[in-house]
C-alpha cells in the first residue's frame, strides 16, 4: 500500500479488492499474509474516516432560530 492517504471510496474498493483475491485463492499464502495485513491497514484507515465525519455531525448544532452551526472541535490524539 502507498503510504499516501487514500480517500474512503478509495481505501474500501481497495480493501473489497484484497478480500476477493484471497477468499477466491487468486494469490498464495505468503501473499494473502502480505495482503491481510495491507487490509488491516486500510480497516484502521477507513474507521479513522469514519470516526473524523461522525465527530463532524455531532458538532453540529441547532441555534435557537432552528439554523445549523458548526463548531470546531479538538483533533483527536493518534
Amino acid at each position: 500500500m502507498s503510504k499516501k492517504k487514500l480517500s474512503f471510496e478509495q481505501a474500501l474498493e481497495q480493501l473489497e479488492t484484497i478480500a476477493e483475491q484471497i477468499e477466491q485463492g487468486k494469490i498464495g499464502l505468503e501473499e494473502s499474509i502480505t495482503k491481510y495485513e495491507e487490509g488491516m491497514g486500510l480497516v484502521k484507515q477507513c474507521r479513522d474516516i469514519l470516526s473524523k465525519a461522525e465527530m463532524k455531525i455531532q458538532k453540529l448544532q441547532e441555534r435557537a432560530d432552528g439554523t445549523l452551526e458548526t463548531a470546531r472541535f479538538a483533533k483527536p490524539k493518534s
